[in-house]
């Protein structure tokens, strides 16, 4: 177990693991701590408290002090320079004639350099706009290119489930996610109902597709073979999730009967082939008539005559 406190830059941001360095925090208070960008001050959302030792990703970062007043007013300075240096960097952009999306800048706690965030379809030159915008600001220049999960983390929102953006809330990083999931999961392949605000597959597919991975593996598939109480018949209709099943009895013109997975052993679970399934006799494949074969009614090319 590792004593840390958990820190966020952001109101609606994710928390990260700083080590406190026997400093008592409270939740709401600010700490300057250092990251791997420089030093940074965020608020503390979660007290000096215990976590295990797998949940930390080395090494710690270390908590410097409580933020002071001098820092506190050094936080509302750096966000007012921040606004102006968007307009600015927006500015120039549009100057130099540049395909590309400012997102946000970041001014760097102690005010040293400024990070400007940009997405592009394809890559973009900016040394020119770099130079112009170092000569306008007489600081360093950041600017980096993002994709599009990025940007829905940095500008935030509200997804289709109602609720803020988890990549903007909790999230620390991004999950890989497939079509797969949604398949398995029963969701519609609609790409606008599987979707996020940033175009890509929700990264809440992930969150369930273990449960349905382990669900998968004991509940036959539509087409299975199986032998319930009332006899042997083949699953018509399956639900994962309640592991409610319904099954059409062979030989029989009664209604399928419904039964639970935990109530039937799974005989096969490929649909067997009937003998109407089976592909015709070669002998009556050759006694059927053949298609004539189309005439070619075009005339030979005319061979070339040397000039």
């Amino acid at each position: 177990m590792t004593e840390v406190i958990s820190v966020k830059f952001k109101a609606e941001g994710a928390p990260y693991f700083f080590d406190p360095d026997g400093i008592a925090f409270e939740n709401g208070d600010y700490a300057v701590v250092e990251t791997a960008q420089g030093t940074e001050c965020g608020i503390v959302c979660e007290k000096n408290h215990s976590v295990e030792d797998e949940s930390i990703v080395k090494p710690l970062k270390k908590a410097l002090r409580k933020a002071t007043d001098k820092d506190m007013k050094r936080i509302e300075e750096n966000k007012v320079k921040q606004a102006s240096a968007f307009k600015v960097c927006e500015e120039k952009i549009s100057k130099h004639g540049l395909d590309m999306k400012l997102t946000e800048a970041q001014y760097a706690f102690d005010g040293s350099k400024v990070i400007f965030f940009f997405t592009s379809e394809g890559r973009v030159d900016f040394r020119e706009l770099v130079k112009d915008l170092a000569s306008t600001l007489h600081m360093r220049i950041e600017l980096r290119q993002i994709g599009v999960r990025d940007e829905a983390r940095m500008l935030g929102g509200i997804g289709i489930c109602g609720q803020p953006f988890c990549c903007s809330r909790f999230l620390n990083g991004f999950q890989p996610v497939s079509i797969k999931m949604a398949k398995e999961q029963g969701l519609s392949l609609n790409p606008t109902k599987i979707s996020g605000s940033c175009g890509r597959l929700m990264c809440c597919l992930k969150y369930e597709q273990d449960a349905y991975e382990y669900l998968l593996k004991k509940t036959p598939n539509v087409g299975a073979m199986v032998e319930c109480e009332a006899g042997i018949g083949v699953v018509t209709d399956v639900n994962v999730i309640t592991g409610n099943i319904t099954v059409k009895l062979n030989g029989s013109e009664a209604a399928p009967i419904k039964t639970n997975r935990d109530k039937v052993v799974i005989l096969s679970r490929t649909r067997q082939k009937k003998s109407s399934d089976k592909k015709p006799d070669k002998a009556l494949e050759k006694t059927a008539e053949k298609k004539p074969k189309k005439r070619d009614n075009k005339l030979p090319e005319k061979p070339e005559t040397e000039k």
